[in-house]
């Protein structure tokens, strides 16, 4: 079957496995249950507008969503901070239109990783100049290194060592979005 070799010819590409599928849905479970606690806790009437940061967050976005039982709206916009083979962040750029105000709603904000940190930065000073009433941010993962830890975010769903990594929606070069862990590609890979 050419899917199944091609994904096998995909997962030959990782090094190890930092985080298994399983452990991943789990924490998205804990993720939504502590977003959806803290969103029941403000205005019921104010709108809940989730702002994802794509393309990598997009496997998560999906996952998440299916946890949290409120009435919100999915907004999308694109940051490049990896340009094509590049595992070192170039500074963020916003490509897409945010809304022009975000008076009366609660945001939160979704991207795949905290890294350098100047995504979400950069998201979050934009979005608060648009008045929401609140500002959050949720990642599933944050490297361990000091420009990520420095960084804001209210709901971070695991610390991971400063390694590149791939899967469930990371990438590099646009590939290995779709395998269902998270690892580090083999030398030969990069």
């Amino acid at each position: 079957m050419k899917t199944s070799t091609t994904l096998n010819a995909v997962h030959a590409d990782i090094e190890q496995v930092l985080l298994g599928r399983d452990r991943i849905a789990a924490r998205i479970v804990e993720l939504g249950d502590a977003i959806t606690q803290d969103l029941e806790a403000l205005d019921e009437e104010a709108e809940i507008v989730l702002v994802a940061i794509m393309s990598g967050a997009v496997i998560f976005l999906a996952d998440l969503i299916r946890q949290l039982p409120q009435k919100l709206r999915i907004e999308v916009v694109t940051v490049t901070s990896y340009p094509g083979k590049s595992t070192e962040s170039r500074g963020p750029q916003i490509h897409g239109e945010l809304a022009a105000q975000y008076d009366g709603r609660h945001v939160v904000i979704v991207d795949d990783i905290l890294d350098s940190g100047g995504t979400l930065k950069l998201m979050r000073a934009e979005i608060q100049r648009r008045n929401p009433l609140t500002l959050r941010s949720c990642v599933l993962l944050r490297k361990q290194r000091p420009s990520a830890m420095a960084v804001p975010c209210e709901y971070v769903g695991f610390d991971i060592p400063d390694v590149f990594v791939v899967g469930y929606g990371l990438d590099y070069d646009n590939y290995y979005r779709n395998l269902p862990d998270i690892g580090c590609l083999k030398e030969r890979a990069l």
